[in-house]
């Protein structure tokens, strides 16, 4: 059953709504996709964290760095901006969750619809103007959050002041969506043998 949260994204309340769960922003990791070499997020370790939250029901430390913060500085604008392109009103959410999975959604739109915020260095956005189509590293995390939300299309919109809004929608991919529920089964099916084995380990050492 899908529940709305409606909290503040990046507050105490919303790391409290997603302890212990995988969600869409790290569904490529369950697909073993990575965004490059830099990239040091794995399954396993993704899922030793989600342990560590539901064992302890203490949310994990966040990365940040500085393309992080600026994002979220500049992502305001990038609504406003949308809003004008589209002609529609946002709306802002905080998390939202279905079953043992969750997203936080940069927006719901109308009755349907979603979108997803980033921000591109300059280099990277005028490539993706060019190229024109919906960026394929972004379609673990967009498809998975149609499927969360049980909506229909997500936009997404790429900025940088000073250079054009990129925006480009994508509907769902049904057969994509069914890949992703196995992969999402499949991962909490062993973070739950992971938990169990954990805390039977805690009682064998307390006897």
């Amino acid at each position: 059953m899908m529940e709305i949260i409606d909290c503040t994204q990046g507050t105490p309340e919303w790391h409290q709504a997603r302890l212990g769960i995988p969600t869409a922003s790290e569904f490529k990791t369950l697909l073993g996709i990575k965004k490059d070499a830099r990239d040091k997020v794995t399954r396993r370790n993704y899922m030793l964290r989600l342990a560590g939250e539901i064992i302890t029901g203490v949310p994990a430390e966040t990365y940040s760095n500085g393309h992080m913060d600026r994002g979220r500085e500049m992502e305001d604008e990038a609504r406003t901006f949308y809003a004008f392109m589209v002609n529609a009103e946002p709306k802002q959410v905080g998390f939202v969750r279905n079953g043992q999975k969750g997203c936080s959604p940069d927006s719901l739109v109308e009755d349907w619809g979603l979108l997803e915020i980033k921000t591109a260095l300059p280099h990277i956005l005028i490539d993706k103007l060019l190229k024109d189509e919906f960026p394929p590293e972004h379609k673990a995390q967009c498809q998975g959050a149609l499927w969360i939300t049980e909506r229909a299309w997500i936009d997404i919109a790429v900025y940088w002041r000073n250079l054009p809004l990129f925006v480009k929608r994508a509907t769902r991919d049904e057969s994509y969506i069914k890949e992703l529920a196995s992969a999402v089964d499949a991962f909490n099916s062993e973070l739950a043998e992971t938990v169990e084995k954990i805390r039977a380990y805690g009682m064998k050492e307390a006897a």
